[in-house]
C-alpha cells in the first residue's frame, strides 16, 4: 500500500445522500489496469507523478486535460488485469471523481474503495464531455436528463469512502476507540 496517497488526498466531503457532478470521460469494455497506469510507471511512490499518466496508455491526452470533479464512464470489465492498486490511485490523483462502469474487475473496485475513489456500476450511456451526476448513496446515474440505476454502494464501503480510504478510515476508528 502507498502510504504517502493518504496524506496527499483531501478525503470526499458527502452528506448522507452523496451527489457527485462532472464532465463525462467514455471509454469502452475491458480497461485494463495497463493502459489506466502503464508499468513503467509503477515504481515511483509519487502519486503526482501516477496522475501525469493516467490512462496514457488508452488516451495519451487525458491526463492533460482532465479536470477535478470528472467522472469516468466505461463498459463492462473495467480495471482488469494486474492488481495494481496504483491504478485508481493515478485516476483519483489526475482529478476523476468517480468511476462509472458496467462492471468491474474485482480488485480494481476494491482497490478504488481502500484508495477513496468513488465506483457505481450501472449500465450508463453517455457522450464524451456530457454533464454525469452521480448519486453514490442510491447507485443513480443521471446523463443527459436521462437516468440509470445501477448497484448502491453497501453503507460500510460508503463510510470507507466518506473517511478519504481504507487508511483514514481506520484511522478514524481507532481514534474513535480511544
Amino acid at each position: 500500500m502507498l502510504a504517502s496517497s493518504e496524506e496527499s488526498h483531501i478525503p470526499l466531503q458527502v452528506e448522507p445522500s452523496p451527489m457527485i457532478r462532472g464532465k463525462a470521460w467514455v471509454y469502452g469494455d475491458d480497461v485494463d489496469t495497463d493502459v489506466i497506469i502503464p508499468g513503467p510507471y509503477l515504481r515511483t511512490k509519487d502519486v503526482r507523478e501516477l496522475a501525469c499518466h493516467a490512462m496514457e496508455g488508452l488516451d495519451p491526452e487525458f491526463a492533460k486535460q482532465v479536470r477535478p470533479g470528472d467522472v469516468i464512464v466505461a463498459g463492462k470489465n473495467f480495471g482488469c488485469g494486474s492488481s495494481r492498486e496504483q491504478a485508481p490511485l493515478a485516476l483519483r490523483e489526475a482529478g476523476v471523481s468517480c468511476v462509472v462502469a458496467k462492471s468491474f474487475a474485482r480488485i480494481f473496485y476494491r482497490n478504488a474503495i481502500n484508495v477513496g475513489l468513488p465506483v457505481v456500476e450501472a449500465a450508463v450511456v453517455a457522450r464524451q464531455g456530457e454533464v454525469v451526476e452521480v448519486d453514490l448513496a442510491a447507485g443513480k446515474v443521471t446523463v443527459g436528463g436521462r437516468t440509470f440505476l445501477g448497484t448502491k454502494i453497501p453503507d460500510f464501503l460508503l463510510e470507507i469512502l466518506q473517511d478519504g480510504g481504507l487508511v483514514a478510515h481506520r484511522r478514524k476508528e481507532k481514534e474513535g476507540a480511544l
